[in-house]
């Protein structure tokens, strides 16, 4: 099977790519540093010619509220009608678990706004949502640090690995497109707060961690339930400190 790889030479692209040919199957990355423009569409028929799957791993060079809801909405649109024009069979995307219930981060609108477009592209397709990823906290440290203190919130959090998301995604390319959202998260729920303080005790950095359960998550006002899986939703592997101990 051809699969292309939007985003391909990017964090979870790269992963896949290697599951994907390891399993067999012809899995090219596209990418704007290989001449595939999915803002402009420049390099998408060639890419997708023959393709039997495509999946998008694409994320935005800028998160300002309009320059993101502008990347996700126009590349995502142009990727589903190369994909008429090729016959691809099934889009795959990755979006964010629960990202309608928090509409005060740009961000999430954008990922909202980026399902609407598959849903309606007429497209077989399937989404991947997930919690945030291990690799991500870090910047969420940062995020919450000014004058040398580090403000989390103590809200519930679900991290999942990199790892996991993109075996996730190997399997789902080689099952029928659901047409709807499969939903994965982490293995643990702690704290945001917690994963955090994990991260500054691995890396002995001196920041001082400070819990605060209105600090929220870039911008978005989030409870226990905001950044965390519900009933029947895939499950990874790789803890937290398994996903440290192995950088």
């Amino acid at each position: 099977m051809k699969v292309v790889v939007v985003g391909g030479t990017g964090l979870i692209g790269q992963k896949l790519i290697s599951l994907l040919k390891g399993a067999g199957h012809d899995a090219v990355a596209a990418s704007k540093s290989l001449g595939v423009d999915v803002i402009s569409g420049e390099g998408l028929a060639e890419a997708f010619r023959g393709a039997d799957v495509v999946v998008d791993v694409t994320n935005s060079p800028s998160w300002a509220d309009d320059d993101v809801l502008a990347f996700f909405t126009t590349s995502t649109r142009n990727q589903v009608e190369a994909e008429k024009a090729a016959g691809v069979g099934h889009h795959v995307a990755v979006t964010i678990v629960n990202a309608e219930t928090m509409p005060g981060a740009g961000y999430m609108r954008a990922k909202v706004a980026q399902e609407q477009v598959i849903e309606e592209s007429g497209i077989p397709y399937t989404i991947l949502r997930a919690t945030q990823f291990h690799e991500f906290v870090e910047g969420i440290a940062g995020f919450g640090t000014a004058d040398g203190e580090t403000r989390i919130t103590t809200a519930a959090f679900q991290p999942v690995a990199g790892d996991d998301v993109a075996a996730t995604l190997a399997e789902l390319v080689e099952l029928p497109p659901v047409n709807g959202i499969v939903n994965l998260g982490g293995p643990e729920v702690r704290p945001m707060s917690d994963f955090v303080r994990h991260f500054l005790e691995h890396t002995n950095d001196s920041r001082k961690l400070v819990e605060d359960l209105s600090a929220g998550y870039f911008g978005a006002e989030i409870d226990d339930t905001s950044l965390t899986t519900r009933e029947g939703a895939r499950i990874g592997v790789i803890s937290y400190k398994q996903f440290l101990d192995g950088k």
